[in-house]
């Protein structure tokens, strides 16, 4: 058995109605002054609210960015910085979905370090410390609240990444009523990226895939695969969206530790030039990526394909990965997810630009078990479209 790292969030919170004990149950990490990360539409539904109750009933103070957007950009990043800065504070919360999670992530690593993002870019660069941090996850997806890594838009469509342990916050407050009505169209898609987390974390060839790794994948599969449809027909199933954000947290967990593939490095153009959810950016092109690798990973997809859709374990193992295959195409129509590129809205023409840009993620592409070319990503794109 090769040796390998595992690094995970050091504490991690599972309870509903946590999110409103968060002054309680965190008051040892946050400190006095408070700054929370998140977006309008949280601040404007009334999910922060009892949060912030808790933390100033505490005794904290307690200022609120919520000007976070899809796809945060760097500008973003760089207001939450100075916000934080102008406030003093002693401790980050990023409560919401993985932008507001990954802008956390990168505004308590600069206020707590004082190092420039361009000196942190990359995988193991930055240098620390980092102010104390808390996230708080309000959809069933990304898993950032247990991930190393924080993703920004730079420039017009450029995604670029910081990559540390550094990044992993000290506590993940897991609340599924904070998921409760969530809409249909938003569950469906994050709901499937964090089936992509699990499928591409089990199937790396990333040298630190490890046994650890593979069994949080596998059990990931076996709760977001028994819950999606669930979830998105019933926004206010309690069990479902328990069990999705447990899901989405332990494939978070996989694939922080043995990294992501082709079907993230093929999504990133999709969403940088045409502001497509990351989710559904992984969904249009999970099929085609996985009809390219089934060419030398049909047995490892296989080993899978049962966990995430138990009647395909009465398929023949020869048969088991075409068949996990369309389990997972037929998936995204049962969740009324758009099937092409096309149909939202990505003209023709573009693809061989964004063949172009998928390659500029080769720290994801070196991880997939076929290796992926110019070529090879514009005919998965033109399967796609």
């Amino acid at each position: 058995m090769n040796g390998f790292i595992f690094n995970t969030t050091k504490s991690i919170i599972f309870r509903a109605g946590a999110a409103g004990e968060i002054g309680d149950l965190c008051r040892p990490v946050l400190g006095a002054r408070v700054l929370v990360v998140t977006d309008a539409g949280i601040r404007r539904l009334g999910l922060l609210d009892p949060a912030l109750e808790s933390m100033r009933k505490q005794g904290a103070e307690v200022t609120v960015f919520d000007a976070v957007e899809a796809d945060p950009s760097l500008q973003t990043l760089m207001n939450a910085v100075a916000a934080g800065r102008e406030f003093g504070a002693t401790a980050v919360v990023g409560f919401g979905g993985g932008s507001s999670m990954d802008v956390a992530k990168l505004v308590a690593l600069l206020l707590g370090s004082g190092e420039t993002l361009d000196d942190a870019w990359g995988v193991g660069d930055a240098k620390g410390p980092r102010l104390p941090l808390v996230l708080v996850p309000t959809t069933a997806g990304t898993g950032s609240e247990v991930t190393p890594v924080a993703i920004i838009t730079v420039g017009d469509e450029e995604k670029r990444g910081v990559s540390s342990p550094l990044l992993l916050p000290d506590v993940a407050l897991l609340d599924p009523d904070l998921t409760l009505g969530l809409p249909a169209a938003i569950t469906a898609a994050t709901g499937v990226d964090a089936m992509v987390h699990a499928i591409e974390a089990f199937a790396s060839i990333n040298p630190n895939n490890n046994p650890l790794s593979k069994m949080l994948a596998r059990e990931a599969l076996r709760l977001l695969g028994a819950h999606i449809e669930k979830a998105v027909l019933d926004g206010r199933d309690r069990h479902a969206r328990g069990a999705m954000l447990l899901g989405s947290m332990l494939a978070g967990q996989a694939f922080a530790n043995s990294p992501v593939a082709a079907v993230h490095a093929l999504a990133y153009p999709i969403g940088g030039s045409f502001h497509i959810p990351h989710g559904l950016s992984n969904a249009l092109v999970l099929p085609h990526v996985l009809r390219f690798n089934a060419e030398v990973a049909s047995q490892v997809y296989a080993q899978i394909a049962a966990d995430a859709f138990p009647s395909l374990a009465e398929v023949s193992l020869s048969a088991r990965c075409g068949a996990f295959i369309n389990e997972l195409r037929q998936l995204g129509a049962r969740l009324g997810l758009p099937p092409r590129l096309r149909d939202v809205g990505i003209p023709e023409d573009a693809l061989p630009k964004m063949a172009t840009d998928a390659m500029k993620q080769q720290r994801l592409l070196v991880n997939n078990p076929r290796p992926v070319g110019e070529e090879d990503a514009l005919a998965i794109y033109r399967a796609a479209w």
